[in-house]
């Protein structure tokens, strides 16, 4: 697979929705992985990112604004032992109570489906990466409509053992912009993954669209210790 210029894809493109991006750093020392929001209505767009324990939550930024939190507000990151989850939905507590019964990512997600906002039918989009034992792997998955046709879920599940220094994957929920929106098609993209989270946090924010960019989450997690650094972004302050 042809590895993608991650700035040039996220410039070329001035809506792909909600993206995670998964791999290792060119160091290998750092399981890394990025999550960023963007909006089109003020509803979409009245966001930001808190910390929440070692995870993350979504939070009107101007509650009075808040309409309607059903698809907005969520943990798209929460941490259950060696692993970590992120995902563009409330399937982030699907997973993470899976996973503690003791079912598989893959399994976890049986129970949902596409987002219910018809004619979008917005594909959810979920990750997990574990460490234990000095091991590093990490899988990511969608959950979309057949081709917009709300009567049929597609699921597709995507896993990465022994991850490769400097690669990554991005899924991200819509091919561009459109009325109604295109849901993302294919495997996940290759794309690089630099040793420093200062630069890596600037590159993706830099590279979103200014209109359409609400926040960002990037994190580094040290593969020897478990330990990490944390950045996060948000346009309204």
């Amino acid at each position: 697979m042809e590895m993608r210029d991650i700035a040039k894809e996220l410039k070329e493109n001035a809506y792909p929705g909600r993206g995670i991006i998964i791999g290792k750093s060119a160091d290998a020392a750092h399981a890394v992985t990025a999550y960023f929001i963007m909006g089109r209505s003020e509803n979409s767009r009245n966001r930001i990112f808190v910390e929440d324990g070692e995870g993350i939550r979504t939070q009107a930024f101007d509650p009075s604004k808040l309409t309607d939190p059903s698809l907005i507000i969520y943990a798209p990151v929460r941490i259950l032992g060696s692993r970590t989850i992120v995902t563009n939905g409330d399937q982030t507590d699907t997973i993470y109570d899976g996973l503690k019964s003791g079912l598989t990512f893959e399994q976890s997600l049986r129970s949902r489906e596409f987002e219910p906002d018809g004619p979008n039918y917005t594909p959810r989009i979920s990750g997990v990466l574990e460490l234990e034992g000095g091991n590093y792997s990490y899988a990511m998955s969608i959950l979309k409509s057949n081709n917009g046709n709300p009567d049929a879920t597609n699921r597709y599940t995507f896993a990465y053992e022994n991850p490769v220094a400097g690669e990554g994957h991005f899924i991200h929920t819509y091919m561009h912009d459109g009325n109604p929106l295109p849901s993302f098609e294919g495997e996940p993209k290759l794309v690089g993954i630099p040793d420093d989270i200062e630069a890596f946090t600037a590159l993706l924010w830099e590279s979103l669209n200014e209109d359409n960019k609400v926040s960002l989450f990037v994190r580094y997690i040290d593969l020897a210790t478990g330990t990490y650094e944390t950045r996060i972004v948000n346009k309204n302050r």
